[in-house]
């Protein structure tokens, strides 16, 4: 039976897939560039970027950052595929991840900044 998780719970209820396994639902926040190679990065990053795109996981890239949605083990399986098509043409890489594990919730991308646009609109923040 599925539990609607509760957003202010200190502990939730971990799902598990069809195997058993649990399912740790994970946001990152992945930067991904290689160094020495001069002013203008957009050129290696934008290869970083495509990679992501293309794994399937919900995604969005802002100035600073490329955020990723799904379970762990996808989430880190793809910025180690990012990583490597950027470390396996011999560039010195450089790696900011952040990672918000949240067991039981999905669509955090999405909901996180609408709960944001919410209590604002509403007035709670002050």
């Amino acid at each position: 039976m599925s539990q609607t998780p509760d957003r202010n719970a200190v502990r939730q209820q971990v799902p598990t897939n069809e195997d058993g396994r649990p399912v740790i639902n994970t946001v990152a926040a992945v930067a991904i560039a290689p160094s020495g190679v001069g002013a203008e990065l957009s050129e290696y990053v934008a290869q970083a970027v495509a990679v992501i795109r293309d794994s399937g996981l919900p995604n969005e890239t802002n100035a600073m950052f490329t955020n990723i949605e799904g379970d762990l083990d996808d989430v880190l399986r793809v910025v180690r595929d990012a990583t490597m098509k950027l470390a396996a043409q011999g560039y010195r890489t450089g790696v900011s991840l952040k990672l918000d594990i949240r067991p039981g919730f999905s669509g955090q991308m999405a909901e996180k900044p609408a709960l944001v646009d919410e209590i604002i609109a509403t007035g709670q923040d002050r």
